[in-house]
């Protein structure tokens, strides 16, 4: 498998022909990169919806909410991904991208509680994903 080297492991290559969850738990990994707290993955492909996943990730401050989304960009951007769209860069309260088939979700705590995504989408299948420790 052609991947990502991450703590000894192989992280999927989002664009390399591997399935879109694995795009979605490299997309996850690439948020804990940055410190991201409650990550999660919610797959939407059980539901009538106009994506396969979302990841919710959270940070403590503006400057992390952005860190975090920017890394995802750069990583993503290394195999050639773009974001359709990308929203919430410059106040970092919560930022968007949308890579059509997963869109990214990082907030502050208190928007991401104002919000409660995975309340809205509860009927999706919701992963949490940590970083081992």
């Amino acid at each position: 498998m052609v991947g990502v080297k991450k703590r000894g492991r192989r992280m999927p290559y989002p664009g390399g022909g591997e399935c879109l969850r694995d795009k979605a738990l490299a997309v996850a990994h690439y948020a804990l990169e940055k410190k991201a707290v409650c990550v999660k993955i919610l797959d939407m492909s059980g539901i009538d919806c106009f994506c396969d996943f979302f990841i919710v990730a959270e940070a403590e401050s503006s400057i992390k909410t952005i860190a975090i989304a920017e890394h995802i960009i750069t990583r993503l951007g290394c195999f050639g991904i773009r974001p359709a769209r990308r929203e919430g860069l410059r106040d970092g309260q919560w930022v968007v991208l949308d890579y059509i088939d997963v869109i990214v979700h990082v907030f502050q705590s208190q928007a991401r509680r104002f919000y409660d995504l995975e309340r809205l989408w509860g009927d999706s299948k919701i992963t949490e994903i940590n970083d081992g420790k």
